[in-house]
């Protein structure tokens, strides 16, 4: 099986061109190639496949073999991918996804995709469709939570796929493997949940720490900083209609949560190499 490995500012995955190869049962095929000593490596395994309503789909796998959403980062790379390998020749696709179909605006030096734009749709926040468990369907914002030894106060988005956010002092030092799990398993959370840890810089400027459910700590998640951009608004942190930057691990995406409730985030994307690998 041919693949490409590529990563979004640090969010890696092993992308696969499904208009020439058939993928069968991607869940274990995804636990066994995300793994970084005896697999290719990576945050999972995306399938890059036809579609009947959009461009392109796409179909998301943890490392843990789950199925996931959606990926920001994902989709940024697979609209890299179909521009520089000639499976289109538009600057503006359609992508469909587990969480409806995304925009996306490619922008390009000559034949190179340098930045994607992704309309990420609008932001979730009604608590049983994010899911969270919650007495009130009012926006589950700034909620007192117990989480293991901590009361923490949180905020939660769903950008097609969960999200709680949490506001620190201080994120360099926090023990994610420690705390991850306590976030990522906890009962509100029926489906789980991504988590990140945001300090706000400025009212422009948030710099994040994500928990991937079924993936861990990773260098980047782009719905995660969207998630934590509505959230920062939210909470009075930041405006409303203008570009915030979020600084990840891995690098930098910008993002913009405009007032009709739509999420629109940029960033970069790169191939890292591509490979064949015997299956058998």
């Amino acid at each position: 099986m041919k693949f490409t490995k590529m990563q979004g500012i640090g969010n890696d995955y092993i992308y696969v061109n499904c208009f020439e190869e058939k993928v069968e049962n991607p869940e274990q095929l995804s636990l066994r190639l995300s793994d970084r000593r005896f697999g290719i490596g990576g945050d999972g395994l995306i399938l890059i496949m036809p579609s009947e309503t959009a461009d392109f789909k796409m179909r998301i796998f943890n490392a843990d073999g789950s199925e996931a959403m959606m990926c920001g980062n994902g989709t940024r790379c697979i609209g890299k991918y179909v521009y520089e390998h000639g499976l289109t020749d538009k600057t503006r696709i359609t992508l469909e996804t587990n969480s409806g179909i995304k925009q996306l605006e490619l922008h390009c030096d000559g034949k190179t995709v340098q930045a994607v734009t992704v309309d990420m749709g609008k932001a979730i926040l009604v608590p049983r469709e994010i899911p969270v468990e919650s007495d009130s369907q009012e926006p589950f914002v700034a909620k007192p939570v117990q989480v293991g030894d901590r009361l923490e106060r949180i905020t939660c988005v769903s950008m097609g796929n969960p999200h709680a956010v949490v506001f620190c002092d201080r994120i360099d030092d926090l023990d994610l493997e420690r705390l991850g799990p306590e976030f990522e398993h906890h009962p509100i959370f029926p489906d789980r949940v991504n988590t990140e840890f945001i300090r706000v810089i400025d009212n422009h400027t948030l710099q994040m720490r994500v928990w991937e459910r079924g993936s861990g700590e990773t260098l980047a998640c782009g719905t995660g900083a969207c998630a934590s951009v509505v959230a920062a608004v939210l909470n009075g942190y930041c405006p409303q209609g203008e570009p915030v930057l979020v600084q990840l691990r891995g690098g930098e995406l910008t993002i913009t949560y405009q007032a009709d409730g739509t999420v629109m985030m940029t960033g970069p994307a790169a191939e890292v190499f591509q490979g064949e690998i015997n299956l058998s």
